[in-house]
């Protein structure tokens, strides 16, 4: 895979979110690289993913970026945050439009969830560096 062809995509609505989740399925994110800035209205997180887009190819894995922007607020749920270095493996993403905002849920497969209220769905992803290959182990940590 060459750097043109690492993954970045935008999701507008929870049809574009699904398929954002559906990257990240059983991607791991370290409690330390989930940040909200109140200031700037966005939630961000650094993660390793699996990279299982490579028709016939073995899995990789990648580390990448999330943002959400024109966030109100910020919610954890069943994640302690005094341990930077707890790994969390995702179950997935969802997106609950409502009349004036909507609830993005990133939820974690030993049920922690994050709670992020936004003015409107506003999400970016992206590979930061090309995959590498991976062992059948988990993912790494993120360095």
């Amino acid at each position: 895979m060459t750097a043109s062809a690492r993954l970045k995509l935008r999701a507008e609505d929870a049809g574009d979110l699904a398929v954002i989740s559906a990257c990240l399925e059983d991607a791991v994110f370290a409690v330390g690289e989930m940040a909200f800035e109140p200031a700037d209205s966005r939630f961000a997180a650094i993660v390793v993913r699996r990279c299982r887009e490579a028709a016939g190819g073995p899995a990789g894995q990648a580390k990448a970026a999330i943002h959400f922007d024109d966030v109100c607020a910020v919610k954890l749920r069943g994640i302690d945050r005094t341990d930077p270095a707890r790994l969390l493996k995702l179950a997935g993403i969802f997106a609950e439009p409502g009349r004036s905002a909507t609830v993005v849920r990133l939820l974690f497969q030993d049920g922690g969830e994050v709670w992020i209220k936004t003015g409107h769905l506003a999400c970016l992803f992206q590979d930061l560096e090309e995959p590498r290959p991976a062992s059948q182990a988990e993912p790494e940590a993120v360095p």
